[in-house]
Formats: C-alpha cells, structure tokens, sequence
C-alpha cells in the first residue's frame, strides 16, 4: 500500500489530501461515535436505571476540492476515479463487506477505518470549466475501532517437540497436540493497540477437529470436522462480517461447538498466547492467526 505523509487520505488506491490533486479543506467525524443506550426510567421513582451502552456506527466527512487549474478534462477524470474507487460492485453488492479508508494526521501512525462509502458528491459545477470542482465524501464507518494499518500474522504447526526443533523418533501417527506439558511451543501474539482485536482465523487440512484458543482469556474457536489435504476453513470474528467457510464458499458454521463464540474470541491488549490442538497424521496441517491492532482513537 501507498506510504501516506501528513494530512493524506487513502480511499481504496486513490491518495487525496497534502501535495495531490485533491486537497481536503476539513474532516469531521474523527472524534468518538454516538452511543446506543439502553436506559429505562425508574417506574415508581425519580431518575432511572443505566442499561448497556455501545457505541453506534459514524460517519466520517470529508470535504474535499478537485484542483487541476485550466484542465477540466483531467478534472472529470478524477471525479470519474473517485466514483469508481467509492463504488467496487464487490463491496457495494456484497451484504457484509467493507471498504478501507487510511488515514495519516501529524504525530500518528498511518490507520485505518472500516466501514461504506455513503456519499460522493460534486457539490457545484460551476467552476469546472476552470478545473475546480468541489466534493463532499460520507464513509459510515461500521467498527467504531481505530485499525493499524500493518496487517499481522501468526503461522502455526502442530508440534509434538518440547524444544521445537523437531521431532524425536519413533512419530506414531496420529500426530496430535495437547496443553498438559507446559513446555510445549507457545504462539505467541502482540496486540500494540489499548483495544482487543478481532482476529482472522484459517485452519489447511489434513486436519481433524481442530481447537484454537487464547491462553490470557480462555475463550476459544472449536470445530467438529475434517479438512483433507488442500481443504481449507476460515473465521472471521468481526463485528458485522462474522462467517465461518469451508474452502471459501461453504458454511461450516455448523461446525462450531456451543462453546465456540465468535463474539468473544479477541486479541488482548498486549502480549498473549495462541494454541491450537488438534489430528494430523501427516503434520502438514496449518493455523493462520492474522489480526490487525486496534485502538480507542486515532
């Protein structure tokens, strides 16, 4: 992806704002989002009772300007690539998905929101002809998270090793993890935001009833199923985008144990530790655990 510099906007490839041909007069909506409350008043008193509160969804404003002075061509042809940038058929027609909008402010590190695009708009044409066309841009933003814009990844074996450097003969088949030896090869993940992350999860087969878990939370992904050889599984445990697939196209949410919640299964704050147990008679099985920092504000 493009290395943004200060005071620039990524909208899917298109860089607008500082030393381009878009330069962004204002940005609202980076503050916290509105909450969703559910308080209900004392019915035989004063005052009330405080219910769960969560934050809603936002909207990110830009206000915007095409400058291409005496080129009017080139003018259109930039709203023509906003349009299409703010407008891919694979995000706008598919329920669930999202685009990306990176961010770059003076004394931050690059980040990103999810979210759609709601509103591009030339609000006058009246200076086209002299290559100024001014624009208001809307992105809802979905997750009220602030994203790091690296995205991180963790690949994990199975391993039956206590020092991790192979494996001590005789193997029997299956091979199988389990988590009584404590020092067996721990995953460890570091999570630099001040927010939980939701991670990303693919299992590749040959694999038999996998479980993956979080050691500093206990919360864990479970699946009673069997993947051959080539045969993938991915989770994704976003808000709003939370899917289970088998070989990208299939549910295998029914896969999932009662236990397994895909609501709770984060990422903390810090330094953790992934495990994952399952049957491999081959050893060539696979976790991907991939996860993007998260924070409270930009």
């Amino acid at each position: 992806m493009t290395v943004l510099q200060d005071y620039q906007l990524d909208l899917g490839g298109m860089v607008i704002g500082k030393a381009t041909l878009v330069p962004v007069g204002d940005l609202g909506g980076v503050a916290a989002p509105e909450r969703r409350t559910a308080d209900v008043d004392n019915p035989t008193g004063d005052g009330g009772f405080p219910g769960v509160d969560l934050f809603g969804m936002r909207t990110l404003s830009i206000e915007a300007g095409i400058r291409t002075p005496d080129d009017p061509g080139a003018a259109l042809d930039l709203l023509a690539q906003l349009q299409q940038v703010t407008g891919v058929d694979s995000i706008r027609k598919v329920a669930g998905a999202r685009a990306m909008l990176r961010l770059k402010l003076p004394g931050r590190d690059t980040k990103c929101l999810f979210g759609r695009w709601r509103r591009v708009e030339a609000a006058s044409m009246s200076q086209a002809v002299y290559g100024w066309i001014p624009i208001t841009l809307e992105f809802t933003v979905t997750d009220p998270r602030w994203h790091a814009d690296t995205l991180q990844a963790l690949v994990l074996p199975l391993d039956v090793s206590n020092d991790s450097q192979g494996f001590t003969a005789p193997v029997v088949a299956p091979i199988t993890t389990g988590v009584s030896n404590p020092s067996e090869r721990p995953g460890w993940v570091f999570n630099g935001g001040d927010q939980p992350a939701w991670p990303t999860v693919r299992i590749e087969g040959p694999v038999t009833n996998p479980k993956v878990w979080v050691v500093e939370t206990g919360r864990y992904l479970r699946l009673q199923t069997t993947l051959g050889a080539g045969e993938r599984i991915d989770i994704d445990t976003r808000p709003g985008t939370r899917w289970v697939l088998r070989n990208g196209s299939g549910n295998a949410a029914p896969a999932l144990t009662a236990g397994s919640r895909m609501d709770l299964f984060q990422i903390p704050s810090g330094r953790s530790e992934i495990r994952w147990t399952a049957t491999d008679y081959t050893n060539t099985c696979r976790l991907t655990v991939s996860w993007r920092d998260a924070y409270t504000a930009l």
